[in-house]
């Protein structure tokens, strides 16, 4: 019997859900694998009623080697508790705990897949900027063949794109479900989620995390996509992160970021959005370097993205490599948008790349 065809039994799950836990909690160590997409996770338990503090939470381990994060005769790899959130899944005090990955020694030196060390020590470098990000995650969900989005018949192509966008009915919504679920998961968790919506492609969707500040932005990211993945876990739909799942004339998937600084939003700011602006192209490729994988075959200067080898921003205009919104032109001050990351991007090296282009210069 396969996996698609094994009973889930989620009605009969709930029952035992609903049992006491006996002043204990259940935690979910959730991390970042060794490719820097993967997400795992692993439950245990915490002998207390509540977590009020991370400080209550112990460093765990894992084998690294299963996750491509340490060699076979060393594979303790610890996790390193950094935030925690309320658990939509178990509910009740249980507990996410996002994790950074470390090696097992009393510092807990930072291993070489985690970014997320490197971008905490540089936004505490840029503190007074009060540096703001708002991130667009685009994905599609696929069906259990993980090649085939949702709306999409089995050997062959939809309608083309156009009713998809923020559609309506049964013939261009596909997935809504998996989408209500995952925001309501977020809200509950506590993630900062500002709204959600079909994109162009079928089986194509897009929520928005932010505003936050600093490392709450790639935080809430990544935990958001934990969410997801798990949401879409309970639906038997799987989630692709790439940048362009189907080849050709549909629209690919990216990850766009809105960055401001105090600057930026105080007024005269629009001028210090264009001087922001003029740093980001002086690094384009340095910037396309790290904006995820597979970017090459989304940023192509079709379907709303700017070609990979060329720079360019515009008022308004979503075929460049970053859009000023018509509201900044007009008020003389708010955000920009930069288009170029992949949906894969790691939001912990983007978020930073962004800050120290901007700021440090």
């Amino acid at each position: 019997m396969s996996g698609t065809e094994f009973p889930l039994g989620l009605d009969v799950l709930e029952k035992y859900m609903d049992l006491e836990q006996r002043d204990q909690i259940q935690a979910e160590y959730v991390w970042i694998g060794g490719t820097s997409n993967d997400l795992r996770s692993k439950t245990r338990t915490i002998d207390l009623a509540e977590v009020r503090s991370l400080e209550q939470i112990p460093a765990w381990s894992f084998d690294g080697k299963m996750t491509a994060q340490a060699p076979g005769k060393e594979s303790d790899v610890t996790l390193k508790p950094v935030k925690f959130y309320p658990d939509p899944f178990r509910k009740g005090n249980n507990i996410l705990v996002l994790c950074e990955c470390c090696l097992p020694d009393r510092r807990k030196t930072a291993l070489p897949t985690n970014t997320r060390r490197p971008a905490v020590k540089l936004f505490a470098q840029f503190e007074e900027e009060e540096c703001w990000f708002g991130i667009e995650q685009e994905f599609t969900m696929l069906q259990p063949d993980k090649r085939t989005p949702l709306g999409f018949p089995k050997n062959g192509f939809p309608a083309k794109e156009g009713p998809y966008y923020c559609g309506v009915g049964t013939e261009n919504a596909f997935g809504r479900r998996v989408m209500e679920a995952h925001y309501r998961a977020c809200m509950h968790a506590g993630l900062k989620i500002a709204g959600s919506n079909l994109e162009v492609m079928p089986g194509q969707c897009e929520y928005q995390i932010g505003p936050c500040e600093g490392i709450d932005t790639a935080d809430s990211l990544v935990m958001s996509r934990f969410l997801l993945v798990r949401v879409a876990e309970d639906f038997g739909i799987c989630i692709s992160f790439d940048p362009k799942p189907v080849p050709g004339k549909w629209h690919g998937c990216g990850c766009h970021t809105n960055f401001s600084t105090k600057k930026m939003r105080e007024d005269g700011g629009f001028e210090h959005i264009l001087t922001a602006i003029a740093k980001l192209g002086r690094r384009h490729h340095e910037h396309i370097g790290c904006y995820g994988l597979g970017n090459e075959r989304r940023l192509t200067g079709k379907h709303e993205t700017g070609p990979i080898s060329k720079f360019s921003y515009g008022i308004a205009h979503r075929g460049a490599s970053v859009r000023i919104p018509r509201e900044a032109k007009m008020q003389g001050k708010g955000y920009f948008e930069d288009r170029r990351p992949a949906s894969n991007m790691d939001p912990y090296i983007v978020t930073a790349k962004i800050v120290m282009t901007v700021c440090l210069e």
